[in-house]
């Protein structure tokens, strides 16, 4: 199972302007660069169009990466797809993908938040629409050099090249998922890999949501060894429960309680916060031989191929960001690793 972590480079909304995201794109760099030297498998960077959000442009970020780091991939997360275009989009990472040697993903989604549509001119009624058409060309380009296409959203394209092509015979696909299970069946039926984001409830409750996926992937006749899962995580690792614990509570509850007020939830407790620390819920939170017995758990439940990790959520402070990374990287993922590995082989 490959491990990693993901961020959408939060910072002080009232502070966003250039010297606060010069300070915090300089950071996440540090961040990157420290995932993969400590071993980690993948780091994804989201998009967004908000004051409280660094990155607009994953892309630009992950190029930037692309030649400060060695082994580890590189993928967005997400690519809002929707409010798009699918040929820049592919050119852009396959630019990612030459720099890096190979190490670029794209991550698509519609996206948790909405100022992207009318930023680029897009009608809301359409969201579902624009996500199904705009997927469509992107496969496409992905799978042909040479583009024969049309749809309601954009222009026709007509037998033409896009270019530069990805080192990688094919720019892996990824579709990121909430709990609907029409998305998780969409994604079996075209066969692309999975990434569901769990950042509420008992996360065993998502599980039947893997087993529609395969079983919607096996109806439409899709190559099951060829499909991918990923779960998609908040979570911290430090020293001990509790100081790990007392670093990530501020931060990351102010987060959810200011989506609260925007979608209508009611603001989080402590309370609720640590019951989500234990061995089913949502948060994966602890000292490292903690953390990574909660991962293999999951593990045992999703079968899941992939593992990422949000540290760096809301104002968490840059060095405690900095530990947490190695201790995900030198403490946890060899646990995780040397469990499994060890399942496989009594299996």
């Amino acid at each position: 199972m490959e491990l990693g972590l993901y961020t959408f480079a939060d910072m002080d909304p009232a502070l966003a302007r250039g010297p606060e995201g010069a300070r915090r794109l300089k950071n996440l760099l540090e961040e990157i660069e420290l995932a993969d030297q400590v071993g980690l498998d993948v780091f994804g960077v989201g998009e967004h169009h908000r004051p409280e959000y660094a990155v607009s442009s994953p892309s630009t970020v992950l190029a930037a990466a692309a030649v400060k780091t060695k082994s580890i991939r590189l993928t967005s997360a997400v690519s809002v797809i929707s409010s798009d275009d699918p040929v820049r989009l592919y050119q852009q990472f396959a630019t990612v993908d030459l720099l890096s040697g190979g190490r670029a993903e794209i991550m698509a989604g519609r996206g948790s938040f909405i100022e992207s549509f009318p930023l680029f001119g897009y009608d809301l009624k359409n969201y579902d629409d624009l996500f199904l058409e705009k997927l469509d060309l992107l496969m496409e380009i992905i799978n042909s050099e040479v583009v024969t296409w049309s749809g309601r959203h954009r222009a026709a394209i007509d037998d033409q090249g896009v270019f530069p092509r990805a080192l990688q015979h094919k720019l892996p696909l990824w579709i990121a998922v909430g709990g609907t299970p029409q998305s998780l069946a969409r994604g079996g039926v075209l066969g692309l890999p999975i990434a569901l984001a769990i950042i509420g409830g008992e996360y065993p409750r998502f599980a039947p949501l893997f087993d529609l996926y395969r079983e919607s992937a096996r109806r439409a006749g899709q190559d099951m060894s060829r499909l991918k899962t990923s779960i998609n995580v908040h979570g911290f690792v430090d020293v001990t429960r509790e100081a790990a614990a007392e670093t990530f509570y501020g931060p990351q509850q102010a987060v959810m309680d200011r989506l609260g007020r925007e979608r209508g939830w009611p603001p989080g407790t402590r309370a609720q916060f640590d019951r989500a620390m234990g061995p089913t819920g949502n948060l994966f939170v602890g000292a490292p031989e903690e953390v990574a017995e909660k991962i293999v758990a999951a593990h045992g439940l999703f079968k899941n191929d992939r593992f990422l990790l949000q540290m760096a959520i809301g104002l968490m402070p840059h060095d405690a960001i900095m530990r947490g990374i190695e201790l995900f990287g030198t403490k946890v993922a060899p646990l995780v690793r040397k469990e499994l590995t060890g399942r496989a082989t009594r299996a």
